[in-house]
C-alpha cells in the first residue's frame, strides 16, 4: 500500500471523534499517517459554554488540551489557520505551513448567525466558543459591579437587565445559569436579588421547539416561576449600545444581550469551492463525501444532508460525532478496498438543563424533568469521555461538576461540594492514624505487651527489650473463624501454639459486630488463603500495611489512599467476624477523612501536586499553546 495522508481540519466533536477512530483502526500501519489541524491547542465541550459564562465552573473545565486527548496515538497535532484548502494539488494552506493530503475531513463546525441583524457584532454577545464564554462572564461581572454604583435609577436597571435572544438549547441553559448566578451577582455587589432581571426574546410564538410540547411546557412553567419574562413573538430588529429594538416598534432597556438565536456553517469555508446549502452548510452525500469532489469529507455542524426530504442531520452533539465516525468508516473503506457505510443517524434524545438542579429531557420517548433529567445530561457527558477515551478528562468533569462548585449549583445541591475548611479534620486524622498505629503495635508485640508497654511512659522501653507473646510476626496461628486455620500448622510447635492461645486469653476482646462470616465472604477468603502457610503469611503482611497506613493518615500522606485501604480493612474485619463494636467508629471516621484531608498541614499539600505534575508531563507530555507534530 503506498503511503496515505489523512488531514483533519477541526478538533470539535465531530473531529476528534473521527481522528479517535481513524487512529485505532491505523495504529501500527506507518503507511497512514494522520494530522489534526485546529487554530486551539485545546477542545472545547461546546454544551457546557453557560456554565463557564454564567460563572458555575472555571474557564479550564471545558478546556481540553489535545495532547491530553491524543497522547500515545499516531496523530500529529497542528495548532494553525488554514488559508486555503487547494483541491487540484491536494494541498492544505495554513499562515505557517503546507500539507499534502490524500483524504481531507473537514469539521470546523459553525458559528453564530445573526441574520444581518444590525448591532449584534457592535453591542451584542455571542456564545459559540471558548471565548465567548469567557467575553460574557468578564462582561455580566464587570456590568453588576458598575450598576452596584449608578445612581440614575432607568440606567441602573438597563445594566441589571440580561436578555437572551432565541429559545433553543443553547438560550434556554443560558438563561438558567442566570437565574443560580444572580444570587452571587447581587450579594457580593450588595445589591438585592430582585433587582437584576432576566428576559429570553424569542420570535416564535412558542420555545424550546426541537422538544415535544409537554417537557417544553415543563420548561416554561419553570423558566415563569423563577421570575424570567418570556417575550414570545417578539422578533429584534436592531440592537443598541443600552437597548434591543423590536419588530413591533417598542425598545427594552438593557446593556447585555447574549445572541443564541441562530447557528451557520463556519465562514471560513465559504472559499473551499464546495456546494452549500441552508445556512452555508456544506453538501454531502450518505457516506459524508462533499458534493463534486473526490476524497473530501464534511462532518458535523458543517455537513448538510437530509435523512429526509428536507430534514438535514441535526446540528447536536450525537449527529456529530456519528458523522465523524461515517467519514473515518468511509476513508477506511477506501484504503483497505472494503464496502461504505452510509450514514444512519441514531439519535436518543434531547436534554436542556435550567441552571444545576433542573432541566427537562425526552429520551427515547421517556420524558423527565427536574433532578432526573440533569442527571441523565452528566450521564451523557461521561459517556462522552468513555466515547473519546479520556479517563483523565473524565474524572475532571466529576470534579468539576460535582465537588468544586458553590452556591449548591450542582445536582446535589451542596451535599457534594469540597469546598469547606479541612483543617478542622486534622484531629480526626490525628485519630484515625493513631487508631491504625496501635492496631499495628499490638499486633507486632503482642496485645499484652503493648497494652502494658503503653499504660503509662516508663514502660515504655519495654517495646525495645522484643516481641512479647502473641506477636503475629512469630505466631503460627491465625485469629479467624476457620477450623482449620484455628489449628496450629503441621509444622508449628505445642510451644508456639500454647504462647498464642495465651495471647489471646490475655486480652479481652470486644463483641464482634458479626458473629460469624458470611458464607460467601468465607467462600472467598478460602480461596485466597488455601493453606495455612498461606495465612500466617498474609497475617504478617497485614501487620505491615497497618503501620504503614497509619503513619501516612498521621502525617498527611497520600492520605486518600490510605484511608480507602483503611476502609477497605475495616470492612474485611468486619465481614470475617474479627471488628468488635469498639472499633466500628473507625469505618465512618475513614470515610470522612477521603476528602482531602492532607492538604492541611499534611505532606498531601506538596508531594500529591508535584507527582500529579510529573506523572502528567512523563505520560501525557507537556501541554503547548502551539502544537506542530512532525507528520
Amino acid at each position: 500500500m503506498t503511503k496515505k495522508n489523512i488531514v483533519i481540519i477541526g478538533a470539535g466533536y465531530a473531529g476528534v471523534h473521527a481522528a479517535k477512530k481513524l487512529a485505532k483502526k491505523y495504529k501500527k500501519n506507518d503507511e497512514v499517517t494522520i494530522t489534526l489541524i485546529d487554530r486551539h491547542s485545546y477542545h472545547t465541550m461546546m454544551t457546557e459554554l453557560h456554565e463557564v459564562a454564567a460563572h458555575r465552573v472555571e474557564p479550564s473545565a471545558i478546556q481540553f488540551d489535545l495532547r491530553r486527548l491524543f497522547n500515545r496515538t499516531k496523530v500529529n497535532l497542528v495548532t494553525d489557520n488554514v488559508t486555503k484548502v487547494d483541491h487540484d494539488s491536494k494541498t492544505i494552506h495554513t499562515e505557517h505551513g503546507e500539507y499534502a493530503f490524500d483524504y481531507l475531513i473537514l469539521g470546523m463546525g459553525g458559528e453564530a448567525n445573526d441574520f444581518g441583524t444590525p448591532g449584534v457584532k457592535e453591542h451584542g454577545f455571542t456564545l459559540w466558543s471558548w471565548e465567548d464564554a469567557v467575553r460574557v462572564r468578564h462582561h455580566l461581572e464587570d456590568v453588576v459591579k458598575r450598576a452596584a454604583l449608578e445612581r440614575d435609577p432607568e440606567k441602573r436597571q438597563a445594566m441589571l437587565t440580561f436578555t437572551v435572544c432565541g429559545s433553543g438549547f443553547t438560550g434556554i441553559e443560558m438563561i438558567g445559569e442566570l437565574i443560580e448566578w444572580k444570587y452571587r451577582l447581587a450579594k457580593e455587589n450588595k445589591l438585592d436579588e430582585e433587582d437584576i432581571q432576566l428576559y429570553v426574546v424569542e420570535a416564535m410564538s412558542t420555545i424550546l421547539n426541537m422538544l415535544d410540547r409537554k417537557s417544553a411546557d415543563k420548561a416554561e412553567a419553570y423558566l415563569n416561576k423563577k421570575g424570567v419574562k418570556l417575550l414570545k413573538n417578539s422578533p429584534i430588529v436592531e440592537v443598541k449600545e443600552d437597548s434591543v429594538v423590536f419588530e413591533s416598534g417598542e425598545t427594552l432597556p438593557t446593556h447585555t444581550l447574549i445572541w443564541t438565536a441562530g447557528v451557520k456553517a463556519n465562514s471560513d469555508t465559504e472559499e473551499y469551492g464546495i456546494p452549500s446549502a441552508r445556512a452555508g452548510r456544506l453538501k454531502v452525500n450518505e457516506y459524508m463525501e462533499a458534493e463534486d469532489l473526490e476524497d473530501v469529507y464534511v462532518i458535523g455542524d458543517l455537513a448538510y444532508f437530509e435523512e429526509e426530504e428536507g430534514k438535514p442531520t441535526p446540528q447536536i452533539v450525537e449527529a456529530a460525532e456519528q458523522t465523524g465516525v461515517t467519514a473515518a468508516k468511509s476513508i477506511i473503506a477506501e484504503i483497505d478496498n472494503g464496502q461504505k457505510e452510509a450514514y444512519d443517524g441514531k439519535y436518543h434524545g434531547t436534554m436542556v438543563s435550567i441552571g444545576a438542579r433542573y432541566g427537562v429531557a425526552n429520551l427515547m420517548g421517556l420524558r423527565l424533568s427536574g433532578w432526573f433529567a440533569n442527571f441523565m445530561k452528566h450521564m451523557v457527558n461521561l459517556y462522552y469521555f468513555f466515547g473519546i477515551r479520556s479517563g483523565y478528562y473524565m474524572f475532571h468533569y466529576i470534579m468539576h461538576e460535582f465537588f468544586h462548585t458553590k452556591d449548591k449549583r450542582n445536582i446535589f445541591r451542596g451535599l457534594s461540594t469540597r469546598y469547606g475548611n479541612v483543617l478542622w479534620s486534622l484531629p480526626l486524622r490525628l485519630f484515625v492514624g493513631g487508631f491504625w498505629l496501635v492496631e499495628a503495635g499490638s499486633k507486632i508485640w503482642g496485645a499484652a505487651t503493648w497494652e502494658e508497654a503503653t499504660s503509662s511512659f516508663k514502660n515504655i522501653p519495654q517495646l525495645f527489650q522484643g516481641l512479647g507473646e502473641g506477636s503475629w510476626l512469630t505466631g503460627n496461628t491465625v485469629r479467624m473463624p476457620f477450623e482449620w486455620l484455628q489449628t496450629p500448622n503441621s509444622g508449628a510447635s505445642e510451644a508456639a501454639s500454647g504462647a498464642s492461645e495465651a495471647a489471646e486469653g490475655a486480652v479481652e476482646w470486644a463483641t464482634p459486630i458479626l458473629s460469624e462470616m458470611p458464607g460467601i465472604f468465607e467462600w472467598f477468603m478460602k480461596l485466597v488463603l488455601p493453606t495455612p502457610e498461606m495465612a500466617v503469611f498474609m497475617q504478617k503482611v497485614v501487620v505491615f500495611i497497618e503501620l504503614f497506613m497509619g503513619l501516612a493518615i498521621v502525617f498527611g500522606l497520600f492520605t486518600w489512599l490510605a484511608n480507602v485501604a483503611s476502609v477497605g480493612f475495616l470492612t474485611m474485619f468486619t465481614l470475617s467476624a474479627m471488628l468488635g463494636w469498639d472499633k466500628v467508629w473507625a469505618l465512618p471516621a475513614s470515610i470522612a477523612l477521603l476528602n482531602g484531608s492532607g492538604r492541611s498541614i499534611g505532606l498531601d499539600y506538596w508531594v500529591v501536586p508535584w507527582l500529579q505534575k510529573k506523572a502528567g508531563d512523563i505520560w501525557y507530555g507537556k501541554e503547548r499553546a502551539i502544537y506542530k507534530d512532525d507528520q
